[in-house]
């Protein structure tokens, strides 16, 4: 059972570039030591001004100096202590999702040997700590545990150190992470306009052990992100695809005014890995986590492969566009190349007069803020959003299928911890010599004390 789920990516939801330095076991044991001895040296600015992420999410956690007593009743989750602050939360999801196809869809399902039910299902339940060091040097640190309801286990999630560097502009995370790929795909999950992320996502592995380099150069807002990965922790996960993968993200904020809540970002993403053992089976769900996999590759014979992403979102106020697309090439053992592709356009308009904001830390969008919830006499916020997605896996020989999907859908914030979200979904699918259509009716209750 391990063993099949390493080899597969699943929802938890490229040209290859002419020179690819392969980062061995022995490397990443180099730079760490590498990283550490100069981090051992003195170290006397002062770091009360300091942004402290909380993992590489874009979440920040306060300084340990501004933590008083009267601050208790409003944050009960975060407290102090003599060699750490500390800070706890937990996150659940449990949502619906009804279905209905038409004949060409129930003859894809029968052929794929699948069902497709109605079903309620808890999605996603977490718990997780975090805090900052008193340490001259700012370190924080972050652990955190998750059950996938998709494949009923439990995972350890984003768990490690983030060690504040001003000598490089950024911060180095050490532990398990995101790797680093797509605004989307690193920008924590419950924070998101959609229910599930897009599908063109889907090929890059949820999580991944290693280093990771953040930065942000505020002069020229220019963010970006550097990691290197090894599967040696994390070989039966079913996260784990990769021996080993390394991810850089490199982006420009050309527009960007918090005073007047006009952004535009723009970034792109590469990553290049060694598949675990030379196969691989890359699948995907139809932005319903209830739903079975609708698009498939059966296993493939492929040692090395390359992504590239591109990514584009303007904010202004309340509105937010966006878009991302993906390129997926795998070097087939067989001799030839197989080239996956997908992406997705949004649009979100906050109706309450929110504006989601922004997190330069990672270059990520982060939570909605809440000005007056429900419980408060207020009506929390409301954000209406409409998404169009693909994901295409057949080339190369590869008939893995073709899939895309519009969403229209609604997320109101009743409180800065508790989310409804309804959505409809009419989606397409080109597979078996068939193209079937999907209608999805959505609802989910979120709740996330973050």
């Amino acid at each position: 059972m391990l063993l099949s789920q390493r080899k597969t990516i699943n929802l938890d939801r490229g040209g290859k570039l002419p020179l690819v330095i392969v980062p061995p076991r022995s490397m990443l044991t180099l730079i760490l030591v590498v990283f550490f001895l100069n981090s051992a040296r003195s170290f006397a600015q002062d770091t009360t001004a300091v942004v402290i992420p909380d993992g590489t999410m874009g979440e920040v956690l306060e300084p340990i100096d501004t933590l008083e007593e009267k601050k208790f009743p409003r944050n009960v989750n975060i407290f102090t202590g003599r060699y750490s602050s500390f800070r706890i939360g937990m996150g659940f999801l449990y949502e619906f999702a009804g279905f209905s196809q038409d004949e060409a869809g129930r003859r894809q399902m029968d052929s794929a040997g699948v069902v497709l039910e109605n079903q309620f299902k808890v999605r996603d339940f977490r718990v997780f700590a975090s805090g900052q060091l008193t340490t001259r040097r700012v370190i924080s640190w972050k652990i955190g545990l998750m059950y996938d309801g998709a494949a009923r286990e439990w995972l350890m999630r984003e768990t490690g150190l983030t060690i504040a560097v001003p000598e490089i502009s950024g911060h180095i995370f050490v532990g398990r992470t995101k790797e680093g790929y797509s605004q989307n795909k690193v920008m924590n999950g419950y924070a998101g306009w959609t229910m599930e992320r897009q599908m063109g996502l889907d090929v890059i592995p949820i999580l991944a052990d290693g280093i990771k380099w953040i930065g942000f150069f505020s002069k020229h807002r220019i963010f970006w992100n550097v990691g290197i990965y090894d599967n040696f922790f994390s070989k039966h996960q079913g996260f784990s695809t990769y021996n080993w993968q390394t991810v850089a993200r490199v982006g420009w904020l050309p527009i960007s005014n918090s005073e007047k809540k006009v952004q535009l970002h723009m970034g792109m993403s590469y990553r290049y890995g060694q598949v675990y053992e030379g196969q691989i089976r890359i699948r995907s769900r139809p932005e319903a986590n209830p739903a079975p996999f609708f698009i498939d590759t059966d296993l493939l014979q492929s040692d090395y492969s390359n992504h590239l992403g591109l990514e584009v979102y303007y904010t202004k106020g309340k509105l937010m566009l966006g878009s991302e697309y993906n390129f997926h090439k795998f070097d087939l053992n067989s001799g030839g190349k197989a080239l996956f592709h997908g992406g997705d356009a949004v649009v979100s308009y906050i109706f309450t007069g929110a504006s989601r904001p922004y997190s330069t830390v990672s270059g990520v969008y982060s939570f909605v803020p809440v000005k007056k919830s429900v419980f408060q006499g207020g009506w929390g916020e409301l954000e209406g959003v409409f998404r169009v997605s693909n994901l295409d896996l057949e080339d190369g020989g590869v008939q893995g299928g073709k899939f895309w999907r519009l969403t229209p859908m609604v997320n109101w914030y009743m409180t800065r911890y508790l989310r409804l979200e309804v959505a409809y979904g009419y989606g397409v699918l080109d597979r078996f010599g068939l193209k079937g259509a999907t209608q999805f009716f959505q609802t989910r209750i979120q709740l996330a004390i973050l």
